[in-house]
């Protein structure tokens, strides 16, 4: 127990200025995902582009932009992002018509927006879905009691992702809508919502989802895939049989770091949306837990963040940790149910380690956020221990100077 103890005390982060396990854990997560897509697509961008590192060069490019904007945003304090929770919620929805109107489609789904000048795109549902973040633990911190307690209070933050979710549908992108929907619903839950509220819109909800599956043929093609993918597996299973295949070749501890054959254009999207299939190949069963444990510390140091907050009355950092951990931990388990045939296929990036530059900033931004509110629960409590001894103290000097009246009153009488 005691050698335990002494690993717990070595281990601990209590008396740093921030913790320093979310950082360690976020920047393996992006490292190894730069090399797994390095990887996974030299030889699609050799074909492309006639160079091997065409999106291993991006990528990079994209970490290095992605590190830089993560250090001013560690400088804008939480008052800041709060006090502008409803114009950044503007933006994402304004950005979500946008791509509506003038974006970019690419295999039937317009969801990219293109900046002249810039040389890649960006895809509006990323920063639509941490300005929801934002908007949300603002609109928590303001009107927690309401929540908890009144239908109309809980409500609102559902009619905006109601209205979200219909521009998402209409790009279609239905991953996002699942992630964030996900995230809203806990957030809510996290903030003391009633139960049954959740029961009776977890129905509707379902009830939604199954109208949505059988509105469309190729959705339902995407089900039947799911259950059994072998049964068309050079057609709407293709995609997740050679995924499987992946996973097969693997076995304990995989057949090495690029000798991966199912990206050899057997797996499709292999850099990006199943990437983890490629890591699964190349770096075996012990790769892959490490990477899912990567994950798992991960959430469990943000949801510790968002606990010291809120036992620190910082009611703002508190659900927006709770926010980011939820929607990095269900965007992760859905691209890895996905590409392991846990869940029907739908597009998701694997967040901080798939090609993608949207995808990369807004998760390195979002564990920026969550670091910012570590540094400020962690000053707010510093704050407080230092001004108990000097109330301490204050309390007896004032007792003592009391006792010294009455004796001098008691020594006149």
């Amino acid at each position: 127990m005691s050698r335990l103890k002494h690993w717990r005390q070595r281990l601990s982060t209590a008396d740093q200025p921030f913790d320093g396990w979310l950082l360690v854990a976020t920047l393996s997560l992006m490292l190894i995902g730069w090399v797994m897509v390095t990887s996974a697509s030299t030889e699609v961008a050799s074909s492309l582009t006639g160079n091997p590192y065409y999106f291993s060069i991006r990528h990079g490019v994209f970490l290095v932009i992605a590190l830089v904007l993560a250090c001013l945003v560690l400088y804008v304090p939480l008052a800041w992002w709060r006090a502008n929770g409803p114009l950044l919620l503007l933006v994402g929805i304004g950005l979500l018509i946008l791509v509506l109107l003038v974006g970019r489609e690419v295999n039937g789904s317009r969801r990219w927006l293109s900046i002249p000048g810039v040389p890649f795109n960006v895809q509006a549902s990323e920063f639509a879905k941490l300005f929801l973040i934002i908007y949300l633990a603002g609109y928590l911190e303001r009107f927690l009691p309401q929540v908890r307690q009144q239908w109309g209070a809980f409500l609102r933050p559902l009619v905006v992702m109601a209205l979200i979710t219909v521009l998402l549908i209409l790009e279609p992108d239905y991953g996002a809508v699942v992630v964030m929907t996900s995230c809203v619903m806990g957030m809510l839950l996290m903030a003391g919502a009633p139960w049954g509220r959740f029961v009776l819109l977890l129905v509707l909800v379902a009830s939604g989802a199954v109208l949505l599956a059988i509105a469309e043929p190729y959705r339902l093609a995407r089900l039947t895939s799911f259950a059994d993918p072998w049964a068309d597996q050079f057609a709407s299973g293709y995609q997740l049989t050679q995924a499987l295949i992946a996973y097969g070749r693997g076995h304990w501890l995989g057949m090495g770091l690029g000798n991966s054959v199912q990206k050899l254009f057997y797996l499709p999207e292999a850099h990006t949306d199943f990437v983890f299939a490629v890591l699964a190949e190349e770096l075996g069963l012990f790769g892959a837990i490490a990477v899912i444990g990567l994950f798992a510390l991960l959430i469990w140091r943000a949801m510790a963040v968002g606990r010291r907050a809120e036992l620190a009355r910082l009611p703002f950092a508190a659900f927006l940790s709770y926010g980011i951990a939820l929607i990095i931990g269900a965007q992760a388990f859905i691209n890895i149910a996905v590409s392991t045939g846990m869940l029907p296929t739908k597009g998701l990036t694997l967040p901080l380690l798939s090609y993608g530059g949207s995808s990369l900033v807004v998760s390195a931004l979002m564990m920026t956020l969550v670091l910012r509110a570590d540094i400020e629960t962690r000053r707010a409590l510093r704050r407080k221990r230092s001004a108990a001894p000097r109330q301490a103290f204050g309390d007896v000097a004032s007792s003592l100077t009391q006792q010294k009246r009455a004796l001098q009153e008691g020594v006149t009488q």
